[in-house]
């Protein structure tokens, strides 16, 4: 945890050190898929971060632009983490992340889309049947 120049990480451990990823291989799938370039160029998980790198990372939901200020190879809390880097994200990248639609986040199933649900289940029982409809 210390913050020398002359420590050794690989970018995978660093970003999630950081806590951009939740997981270390989820750090790596990213790198090796090219949804992290570091410095312009697509990045391998196994190279090193040194202070002054740029990274480009390509998230589901989110793209961050991050400049390396310190190096640091174990995870940390969020308070902590953020001291090892700069958030260079544009400000329309940050309002596209917070925007999700709200059938996403409701959780609720979408009318007629895959199975269905027992109340669906019984109701279609029930007309089949020619019984009556519970609610």
């Amino acid at each position: 945890m210390s913050n020398t120049t002359t420590e050794k990480v690989r970018v995978d451990k660093y970003l999630w050190s950081i806590r951009v990823f939740k997981t270390r291989n989820q750090a790596s799938t990213a790198c090796d898929t090219g949804k992290v370039k570091m410095n312009g160029a697509p990045v391998k998980a196994a190279k090193a971060v040194s202070v002054g790198d740029k990274f480009e990372i390509r998230g589901e939901n989110r793209r961050w632009v991050i400049e390396v200020t310190g190096i640091i190879s174990n995870r940390v809390a969020y308070s902590e983490a953020i001291k090892y880097y700069i958030d260079n994200t544009p400000d329309e990248g940050k309002l596209d992340a917070a925007y999700i639609p709200s059938a996403f986040q409701t959780g609720k199933r979408q009318s007629k889309i895959g199975r269905p649900t027992k109340k669906d289940r019984r109701s279609i029982e029930g007309f089949m049947e020619g019984g009556v409809e519970e609610e």
